[in-house]
């Protein structure tokens, strides 16, 4: 929020202290005083971070600093704790684009009732201006189960209790959300510890998750039968996409696709597509953060409920019925709160729709549900890592001055946090360790190494001359695809967003790419690159090739960098059907979020020029020679290339193709 600059001049004015921020709160009032719509709901989350137990001398308000302190004074006696936790307070509008960091506390252990006072504290200061909070967020852990029971909370699978009781209204009730990403960790924990889990549709196996991680590349025209889609893929390869979430459609349609080829790792593996997919499903349900999301990622409106209802209706009885090896119910065992938790969310989200979307005279036509997700704290809490000098956990005076820091320093625009990560990036970020390659790892499955040698490729361009340009286009093609396809290894490995590593890879446009595995076009031991990453490419080297002849390369590494990422980015807007595969991506994040498309082109630029900048030191660049060189020839020489030029074959559609947007750069 904070989206004028008066806020900044009262932010800066604010002692660092614990307790409520009264300054936002105050903002927060005149905004709904205003009448401003987008203020009236909101949700809250709630999160614990560890700190370092030391005192320290605050040289500043002339007392020592680390004790525990709620806002209420200074506590610095001899008997009084050390603080060990910090509990931090979000408020996230329901409708509009903001959220507001409304205070924090040091605190000696972070118990459950402890968090379920201050909840209700907060809960009532936001009341008294005028704000509704509709739901509460937390983590799922030990002292957040405890608190949601002291707020009034059942997590039963038998009696399931969503909501507690407003502290300021006895009519109205809260409805309560663990955050799904920590839900999804407790589900893969319970996953890998059980290997098994039966349910009525089957039996999910973490064996399979194994093979998957461990295939590697397959070529197709070694396997011994292809489905009839597959028949014209001979010189394709199925190479693994190891940025796959684990709990995905994407792996899910991978083992399905194994299945149809008959490998026998994967032959009884439908049990497992079908958990993988419902557990994907709910995750989908939970984290829809676009208006124009399709399907399940969509918003939650009339018109999509049914669906989404039928979803969490079939998760409710497979999860009643789920159990290990030795027949045990595992709602009711010690791996039960990842499971329990979605239910809990699945009710707290009816209830919600119920009261608060269906109803012809409430006020939200549809409901975001990634508004109940911690991925905002996590964003807050982000910032205030970079604003930190300490790596370690934090003492209390080293976070007390950090978070006012970061409240003076980061101005607001538009009630959204200004950053270069977006909270669909934090939610990828929170989740690679639910990716197929931490499986690869934990099992001791090396990750696969490109086919090719950066000596091959990383070579100086600026050798090849005009002549060699016109008579050798075919060489220039070769190098542009050697470099894309290097280009698109070096970033599949570094790049955590599935959809952006497989934008990357050419596909057969008859074939849909099959999940996690890209079926990617393989010759020579090369992956081919996709058309859009030559395009880059060839632009990027384009863009380099003319400012190397000017006064740019007298600028420092860093300036000319910087400078011909700008002239790049420059030139790449005028394109608009690049990464078209991208297009339908775009809706997963949040509508005001950077979005993917923009990082990767400003990845594939940057690693461009790291490769262009080694090259030009390894071999120097030689054009003031070549036109010297060029200058000093006899006619003899010049006249076969000027009759090459004007022949007949330069007329071709062939040739004209080669030099506009396939071929060398001479346009």
């Amino acid at each position: 929020m904070f989206a004028t600059s008066t806020v900044f001049r009262w932010l800066s004015k604010c002692k660092p202290s614990p307790g409520f921020n009264s300054n936002i709160f105050s903002f927060l009032q005149r905004r709904v005083e205003k009448g401003e719509q987008l203020y009236q709901y909101c949700s809250l989350t709630i999160k614990g971070l560890s700190l370092k137990q030391q005192l320290q001398w605050d040289p500043n308000s002339h007392r020592l600093q680390g004790f525990m302190d709620f806002g209420l004074g200074a506590l610095d006696a001899d008997e009084t704790p050390l603080a060990s936790e910090t509990i931090l307070l979000m408020a996230v509008g329901i409708s509009g684009h903001w959220r507001a960091p409304l205070g924090y506390f040091f605190v000696n252990r972070a118990s459950g009732y402890l968090q379920a006072q201050l909840l209700r504290l907060t809960i009532g200061k936001l009341s008294d201006i005028g704000i509704t909070v509709l739901a509460v967020t937390s983590d799922a852990t030990a002292h957040s189960v405890q608190m949601a029971k002291a707020l009034g909370i059942h997590i039963d699978g038998d009696n399931m209790k969503c909501t507690f009781q407003h502290p300021s209204s006895s009519s109205q009730q809260i409805a309560y959300f663990f955050d799904s990403c920590h839900l999804l960790r407790l589900i893969r924990n319970a996953f890998q510890n059980l290997q098994s889990i039966h349910f009525i549709n089957g039996t999910a196996h973490w064996q399979h998750l194994v093979e998957l991680g461990a295939l590697g590349e397959q070529e197709l025209a070694n396997m011994e039968r292809l489905p009839r889609k597959l028949t014209n893929l001979k010189n394709h390869v199925l190479k693994m996409n190891c940025a796959a979430q684990v709990f995905s459609e994407s792996v899910a349609s991978a083992l399905e696709c194994l299945l149809s080829l008959g490998l026998p790792p994967f032959q009884n593996c439908i049990g497992t597509v079908h958990f993988l997919r419902l557990i994907n499903n709910l995750f989908d349900i939970f984290n829809s953060r676009n208006c124009y999301g399709k399907g399940l990622k969509g918003p939650l409106l009339p018109e999509t409920y049914s669906k989404i209802n039928r979803v969490l209706i079939e998760a409710k009885t497979i999860f009643v019925t789920l159990s290990d090896a030795s027949n045990n119910q595992i709602i009711k065992g010690k791996r039960k709160l990842g499971f329990l938790g979605f239910l809990l969310n699945a009710e707290s989200l009816k209830w919600l729709y119920q009261n608060y979307v269906f109803p012809k005279v409430m006020p939200f036509p549809y409901l975001l549900t990634y508004k109940f997700s911690q991925d905002h704290l996590e964003l807050f809490l982000k910032m205030l890592r970079q604003v930190l000098v300490t790596s370690s956990n934090p003492t209390c005076m080293a976070f007390q001055r950090a978070y006012h820091n970061l409240e003076t320093r980061y101005r607001l625009q538009d009630e959204v946090f200004l950053s270069e990560v977006s909270i669909l990036d934090i939610s990828i970020a929170r989740r690679t360790d639910l990716a197929l390659w931490t499986v690869q790892r934990q099992y001791g499955v090396s990750v696969i190494k490109t086919l090719f040698h950066k000596e091959d490729i990383c070579q100086d361009w600026s050798y090849c001359s005009l002549s060699e340009a016109l008579l050798d286009l075919s060489d220039h093609r070769r190098k542009l695809t050697c470099c894309a396809s290097y280009i698109a290894n070096k970033l599949s490995a570094l790049l955590t967003c599935e959809d952006c590593i497989s934008a990357l890879y050419a596909s057969d446009l008859k074939v849909a790419k099959i999940g996690s595995l890209l079926c990617v076009k393989k010759k020579n031991g090369l992956h081919f690159p996709s058309e859009s990453l030559c395009q880059v490419i060839n632009i990027c080297e384009r863009i380099v090739r003319t400012h190397s002849r000017m006064a740019v390369y007298e600028l420092l590494p860093k300036q000319r960098e910087l400078y011909l990422q700008q002239k790049i980015l420059c030139e790449l807007s005028g394109h608009i059907y690049l990464f078209v595969d991208l297009d339908e991506h775009l809706f997963d994040g949040e509508v005001c979020a950077i979005n993917h498309f923009v990082k990767l082109l400003k990845d594939i630029i940057i690693c461009f020029l790291k490769i262009r900048a080694k090259d030009v030191v390894q071999y120097p660049l030689k054009h003031h020679s070549e036109r010297l060189e060029m200058k000093t020839l006899s006619r003899k020489y010049w006249s076969p290339l000027q009759d090459y030029r004007c022949s007949g074959f330069a007329n071709t559609n062939k040739f004209r193709h080669l030099l506009s947007n396939d071929g060398y750069p001479f346009k």
